[in-house]
């Protein structure tokens, strides 16, 4: 496939996000280009579809090879989910070739990944869901893939789900530091906690009558957790952090810490709270 700077977010930067692109930037007099470019068609088919092969004919595209900063021919780079990742210059061996190509190129588990990425960002939330449980039935120790599947279940509701999925992560996510992982446990701790906890109104009616129970304020804040209810939530957690940061072994920051990536998708009130929580800190 041939392209042009008009034609180039679509053939290119959009393509990208559902398979490798690699652009090949070329010219009719470039003797080299003329033995990469059949070598990386023939690789294209032999891959069938992995992999896209699109060229830019750099006399009939000078702004896009500027832009590409492309000072030499033949010229590759390669696009994954809309951006640039690599790139080389000349003619490679095709043994070196394949390894550049294999660099790219997603396994099946991956490649499943990918898709239900992509079906979640769509709104097609059963669809990312089976495409998550096929990447996982190919690879068990997914464990990104497994968080996915993981955060979609809790967002449907489908909390016994989350927890059977939460149980077979494996030990180098459960007992490290992954920052995904301790989110969806607290939002999963949160709603446990939920489950044996007072009314909200009740707990709300507790803090009220005695803003120094600790023990009310963290329940309250779980609760709110549990509903997704964040900034209500930072609210009461701060307050905890303010009054005894000891409590529950400084419960209250590291409940915070945890918020902030759960609420990943609201940025604006993510750094509002950092802000408040750095300006308790100091």
């Amino acid at each position: 496939m041939n392209t042009t700077l008009a034609t180039f977010e679509k053939d290119v930067i959009e393509a990208s996000k559902h398979a490798p692109v690699v652009v090949d930037f070329w010219a009719p007099w470039c003797g080299p280009c003329k033995s990469l470019g059949p070598l990386l068609e023939r690789l294209e088919h032999e891959y069938a579809g992995r992999w896209r092969l699109v060229k830019v004919n750099v006399d009939e595209n000078q702004q896009l090879a500027a832009h590409f900063q492309v000072r030499s021919i033949p010229h590759v780079v390669a696009f994954v989910d809309g951006r640039p990742v690599e790139q080389f210059t000349g003619v490679l061996p095709e043994s070196q070739l394949r390894v550049f190509i294999e660099r790219l190129v997603p396994n099946p588990a991956q490649a499943e990944h990918r898709a239900a990425l992509l079906a979640r960002d769509e709104g097609q939330r059963d669809v990312a869901r089976d495409h998550l449980q096929a990447a996982l039935a190919l690879d068990p120790g997914y464990d990104e893939a497994r968080l996915d599947l993981i955060e979609l279940l809790l967002d449907d509701d489908l909390v016994d789900d989350a927890r059977r999925e939460a149980t077979l992560l494996s030990p180098k996510t459960t007992q490290g530091i992954d920052v995904r992982y301790n989110a969806l446990k607290t939002r999963l701790d949160a709603l446990d906690a939920a489950t044996d906890l007072p009314p909200t109104d009740a707990l709300e009616a507790a803090v009220a009558s005695d803003p120094g129970n600790l023990e009310a304020r963290f329940d309250l804040a779980n609760a709110l957790i549990a509903r997704r209810a964040y900034e209500p939530a930072l609210e009461h957690l701060l307050e905890i952090v303010k009054r005894d940061r000891s409590f529950r072994d400084d419960v209250g920051r590291k409940t915070m810490l945890s918020v902030f990536d759960l609420a990943a998708h609201q940025p604006e009130l993510v750094s509002e709270w950092r802000r408040r929580l750095s300006a308790t800190l100091h």
